[in-house]
């Protein structure tokens, strides 16, 4: 048994359905360790997209995703991902090969010091050194990624561990015979280096998972939350992705917020919890409401930029936050009401505690006609004529050809973000969005994790033509792999988020301009089916012929032209 056996046992133990890679020399024994043992090889374009994709695996069945990239630029190529994994709070497993152990230092094939780079974008990290600690490490790094505030973490994994020792001693050329007293000494100090490397190889644990506890809110701060909700006149929820982090229990937590009976906005991978239609879902005028709301509870909504660092709700209003995570609990601005636990969790214990009626029936109401009257501005704005297809109105279309089993991903900025106001997600766990980093380039790792993961739902990949040019060409990995997902890119030739407010300010589009490049015959070239979509009367068919195409098990890619709107005015967030 090689090294690369032991990381696959590892795996299996924690329930690792997939490993998503990009091949290289100093990991293929990991590789071909895993396919053995049944666990499925998911080759990749690039190494973000590895990454992208064990993310959407950790977000979509609370497992962790892994990753297994090759040493130097493998890892490097993952940074801007991992990041992103941490700052949505993913747990994810990301193993890197690295030069071997006695080569270090001494200018190896890409041997770098990985461990620094990963240093500020990981949770925990360990480069292991001996063979026997392969199995503790991984079992330790599944348990930091999943415990307290998730995030991914790194393992690092020399190439002389992942081989069997027989093969590394030629490697290190002590089978020789004729050697100089030099070379002897050379020979006697790489011989124990080896020797020590395997010691007690044999002796190795049975891999095991560690279980994880939910981190529980104090009850105190429970019932305090509860006596002031039950005062207030005007309460909002807003619930955000850290409470989809327990994915077992997203159910529960939909009928918690349905039994509170609070408003409530959702955001992030939260969008869906309720359904499309829920009585108690508000999706637009989020601001106005914040201002007039006399009680806001953030589960798991961090005061950030998209809440303007706490300012968006009323100073007058009594603040309840609940987050697994101290700092984000106090950025920015410190809540009345300060819960340091699951917010999941918390909202279920509030439900529990809350006599059920319509307490605030008359404020829902008054916040529902004004969502109503919004809804009813978005389908007037949907029929305005622009070149080629209205965004809005394919947006619609989007939204009515979705079925109850369909999950939506969002990679690009203004034409996936009109699509946020406009798409409904149709249950819990059905919407993946980079999160607060803002990543372009999710698209295609999410799409194809989420199809993995779920092959009988519809995966919806909706592309702005920017990002779009991210990872086109995972339409290849796509049909290798039989992810048959459909994607749609708003193609209105340029960078309109950026543009919308530079040219207006700066008067200059400078880097904004695209083309409306055939971006269908790109996944045709792969071996996908592809449309080209510039008549607003085709819409409907196009999209269903492309949903029938991916139901046959092929990827298909509607290039939709799209013309501009002043939908988003004024939409760059800072």
């Amino acid at each position: 048994m090689h090294g690369g056996d032991r990381v696959a046992l590892a795996l299996q133990a924690h329930g690792v359905r997939f490993v998503f890679t990009l091949t290289g020399g100093h990991i293929a024994p990991i590789l071909v360790g895993c396919r053995q043992r049944g666990i499925r090889v998911i080759d990749t374009r690039h190494e973000a997209t590895a990454v992208f994709a064990a993310d959407a695996v950790a977000r979509l069945s609370g497992v962790p995703g892994v990753a297994v990239v090759t040493a130097g630029p493998g890892v490097t190529n993952t940074i801007t991902a991992i990041k992103n994994a941490q700052m949505a709070q993913s747990p994810l497993v990301l193993i890197g090969g690295a030069a071997a152990t006695a080569l270090r230092g001494r200018g190896a094939l890409q041997d770098i010091d990985q461990m620094a780079l990963m240093q500020s974008i990981t949770k925990w990290r360990r480069s292991v050194a001996r063979v026997r600690e392969i199995i503790p490490a991984l079992e330790e790094a599944f348990f930091q990624a999943r415990s307290d505030v998730p995030g991914p973490v790194f393992v690092e994994l020399p190439v002389d561990l992942l081989y069997d020792e027989q093969v590394v001693r030629r490697w290190y050329g002590l089978n020789r015979s004729g050697r100089s007293p030099k070379q002897w000494v050379v020979q006697r100090y790489l011989d124990w280096r080896v020797s020590r490397l395997f010691a007690g190889a044999q002796d190795q644990p049975v891999a095991t998972s560690r279980l994880v506890d939910v981190p529980e809110p104090e009850d105190g701060a429970v019932r305090a939350a509860v006596l002031r909700l039950v005062q207030s006149q005007r309460p909002l929820l807003l619930v955000g992705s850290q409470a989809m982090l327990d994915t077992a229990s997203v159910d529960a937590l939909a009928k918690a917020v349905t039994r509170l009976g609070v408003p409530t906005y959702l955001s992030g991978m939260a969008r869906g919890l309720l359904g499309a239609n829920h009585a108690l879902q508000l999706r637009h005028r989020r601001r106005e409401a914040l201002r007039e709301a006399d009680l806001v509870i953030l589960a798991g909504v961090p005061c950030d930029f998209r809440l303007d660092y706490g300012n968006h709700i009323a100073r007058r209003a009594t603040l309840i936050a609940a987050n697994r995570s101290r700092t984000d609990l106090m950025l920015n601005r410190r809540p009345d009401i300060a819960v340091l636990g699951d917010p999941a969790r918390f909202v279920r214990m509030l439900a529990e505690r809350v006599l059920p009626g319509e307490p605030w029936k008359e404020w829902s109401e008054r916040l529902r006609q004004r969502d109503a009257v919004r809804d009813a501005e978005i389908v007037r704005q949907a029929a305005e004529p622009t070149s080629y297809v209205n965004p809005i109105h394919l947006c619609r279309v989007i939204n009515e050809t979705l079925s109850d089993h369909s999950i939506i991903v969002a990679d690009g900025g203004d034409f996936v973000a009109t699509a946020s106001y406009t798409v409904r997600p149709p249950r819990p766990l059905s919407w993946l969005d980079p999160g607060p980093f803002g990543t372009l380039g999710v698209g295609a790792g999410f799409a194809l994790g989420a199809k993995l993961c779920q092959p009988d739902a519809d995966v919806w990949l909706l592309y702005g033509d920017g990002s779009a040019g991210y990872s086109l060409t995972e339409f290849d990995t796509f049909v290798r792999h039989q992810a048959a997902v459909v994607a749609v890119i708003g193609n209105d030739a340029g960078w309109t988020q950026i543009a919308r407010e530079q040219v207006e300010i700066l008067h200059d589009d400078v880097a904004t301009t695209l083309a409306y490049s055939d971006y269908h015959r790109v996944a045709e070239g792969f071996g996908a089916a592809g449309y080209r979509l510039d008549d607003p009367e085709l819409a409907e068919e196009t999209l269903q012929q492309a949903r029938q195409m991916a139901a046959q098990g092929r990827p298909a890619l509607v290039n939709a032209l799209i013309g501009k709107t002043d939908f988003r005015k004024g939409s760059i967030s800072m």
